[in-house]
């Protein structure tokens, strides 16, 4: 039996016209509608995703199967799963979009989900990284990544370089909760102690109570998971001025608190800093290096495409190769179980989406942030390979 909001939201949906999946403007036209951050602090994150988008239909061309696929991009401002739910039914209502894309934080996806499984509109998460998202709808997939699966590599990695002792700091919401999980079962499983872990506000700049707590602690590593923007920077300044290092506790992490866009903000704070992450725009490909030279040009030379630059493109791949293979079907049913099961070349190594659960599946990268001829860069030393 659904519980009351399912029935208040289906009435709503009803009452919208959103329930009959909506047709293209035009036969010919596949229309995308990718929810966003385009302005505020987290408007990295949505640039990021517009300059992946447009480099990959700058590399491949605007249509596939026959049809032309159109981008429509929608400023949802931050994590606002009012605004992202009222975004999404304009998109479906009005602007008549076959896709549903973008979504940099995992409340938004949420709020939108059950309007992607009502309205049968697929919906392609290029950033959210809870644990378990996509089955919150069977209209979901996911190109970017999920903590679950990308936190482990560096407990077993922090054990074999003779880490007994971790300390765990995350960011107080899903994400963060799934990373500090991740991070403390795989620990303990390979012998290692927590001998502590602390959740933060997400978008607190003052770390300097939590450090100290650290530092009491003399853990072996401080392992963390805070977001980019301002946060990040604000977290490894404060690690360097408390003295953590000099106290011989090593800063390990998602490739969240050293992104790609900060790492001239970070600066030589940053080097050392061992991380891992499912992808390094110094990743080695002739493809990625194709794909840093074109998203560059989408922007400016001095841009660096971040894992949302990536799995944005990898959207795109996706939803091209999906469109290939329905001959340029775009209704949700045929288009989503087109999307399951695929497998793509991307700018990261091999990709490919769960057949079941709609998820991806990827290597993950063990790097080290480090200096070289004047330039910070995330290099990549040890891969952990996807499970087969």
């Amino acid at each position: 039996m659904p519980f009351p909001f399912q029935k208040a939201l289906g009435g709503a949906l009803v009452a919208l016209g959103l329930v009959a999946a909506p047709a293209a403007f035009a036969q010919d036209t596949v229309r995308v509608g990718v929810i966003a951050e385009m302005s505020g602090p987290f408007a990295e994150f949505g640039k990021q995703m517009q300059a992946g988008i447009r480099a990959y239909q700058k590399m491949h061309g605007d249509s596939v199967a026959g049809k032309r696929v159109e981008v429509v991009i929608k400023d949802v401002g931050g994590p606002n799963p009012d605004a992202a739910k009222r975004i999404a039914t304009e998109l479906v209502v009005r602007e008549k979009v076959n896709v549903l894309a973008g979504f940099g934080f995992t409340p938004n996806a949420l709020a939108v989900a059950p309007i992607a499984t009502q309205a049968k509109v697929p919906m392609i998460v290029m950033n959210a990284a809870a644990g378990g998202l996509t089955a919150k709808s069977p209209y979901m997939v996911r190109t970017s990544f999920h903590y679950p699966e990308t936190v482990p590599p560096i407990a077993q990695w922090a054990i074999q370089q003779g880490a007994k002792k971790a300390y765990v700091i995350v960011a107080d919401y899903s994400p963060g909760h799934d990373a500090e999980a991740a991070f403390i079962a795989a620990f303990k499983k390979a012998g290692g102690e927590i001998v502590g872990s602390v959740r933060t506000p997400l978008m607190t700049l003052d770390f300097a109570p939590y450090m100290q707590r650290v530092k009491d602690a003399r853990p072996d590593v401080l392992f963390s998971f805070v977001n980019g923007g301002d946060v990040a920077p604000a977290f490894i300044k404060e690690y360097r001025d408390k003295g953590l290092p000099e106290a011989g506790i090593q800063l390990i992490g998602t490739g969240d608190i050293v992104d790609e866009a900060l790492v001239e903000a970070i600066g030589e704070r940053g080097v050392g800093i061992t991380t891992v992450y499912p992808y390094s725009m110094h990743h080695k490909s002739a493809l990625n290096e194709r794909f840093v030279r074109e998203f560059k040009a989408q922007r400016d030379p001095k841009s660096r495409p971040t894992i949302m630059g990536v799995a944005a493109y990898d959207g795109m791949a996706a939803l091209y190769a999906a469109l290939a293979k329905t001959g340029g079907k775009a209704d949700g049913p045929t288009l989503i179980a087109a999307l399951a099961g695929l497998k793509i070349d991307s700018p990261r190594g091999s990709l490919t989406i769960d057949k079941n659960s709609r998820d991806v599946v990827h290597d993950q990268y063990i790097r080290r942030f480090e200096k070289q001829d004047g330039a910070y860069y995330n290099v990549e030393f040890e891969t952990f390979k996807a499970a087969p």
